[in-house]
Order: structure tokens, then sequence, then C-alpha cells
């Protein structure tokens, strides 16, 4: 099972997301990435965010998890979401170090129409809007395209 780490940064109500384009869809990500050996989940996420979006971040609690089952096509993943913010810089595309296309503010009600990899808008609006506490949130309909 892979396991990858992300941080939810929230500005004004709006959520840093990566756009990536897959043939003619689109699919937002969170920034964070798959550990490196002997490396923590707070680790890569700031790694990761050194690498990829050229800005030092703080990893605070754990927001939520939730996993995507393995199918034929894909091996099972386990999604760790990490509060966190921004101590040094401006997050800038590190289109060398990155797939994604680019770096957009989205607004916390307008998440729910984008294609997120992993799919838990729903799941972070309530969070951030109804100020519900994370939680383990078990298996993700994940939308692959």
């Amino acid at each position: 099972m892979r396991c990858r780490p992300a941080l939810v940064l929230v500005e004004r109500n709006h959520l840093l997301l990566m756009k990536y384009q897959y043939g003619t869809e689109f699919v937002y990500n969170l920034p964070g990435g798959n550990p490196d050996p002997g490396e923590t989940f707070p680790e890569t996420i700031i790694r990761e965010c050194q690498e990829e979006l050229a800005i030092e971040v703080e990893v605070g609690n754990i927001l939520m998890v939730g996993e995507i089952l393995a199918s034929d096509k894909r091996d099972a993943s386990v999604h760790l979401l990490f509060e966190g913010k921004i101590i040094a810089g401006i997050p800038i595309l590190q289109a060398d170090q990155t797939s994604a296309i680019e770096l957009v503010w989205v607004s916390i009600s307008e998440i729910t129409k984008l294609n997120m990899y992993p799919n838990v808008s729903l799941e972070l609006q309530d969070m951030l809007f109804l100020q519900k506490p994370g939680k383990y949130i078990g298996a993700i309909d994940q939308r692959w395209v």
C-alpha cells in the first residue's frame, strides 16, 4: 500500500491546489507526495513543498485519513492530510520538479466542482466550514481519468 501525506493550505477561504492535465481532463491535488526511505510524513511534506513549490511550510496536526482501495489497475493507497501554513516564500510551481501544470487557489466553496485526488472535497468543506474534527473517512470513492 502506498502512503501519500499532503498539506491543507488555506488562506482567505481558498485552498492551494496543484493542477494536472491527463488527456483532456484536469485533476487537482493537494501539495505532498511519496515518502523517501527513512522520512516521516511531515518531513515528506516539507521536502515536497520546497522542491515543487519553493516554499517553507509548517506541518501541524493530522486532519484526515482515507484510503483508495486496490483494483485490477491500481494499487491501494492511504492519504493522510495535515493542516499547515506557509512560513516562508510565495508558492511558485517548479516545473522541473513536478508534472503539475499550474498552482491554483480555489475557494473552499468551489472545490466540490473539481476532480480532486484524493476525492475528499466534501469532507474538507465539512471540516473547514463546519469546524468538524478530522477523522478517518474510510474508503475514498475516486474517479480515475
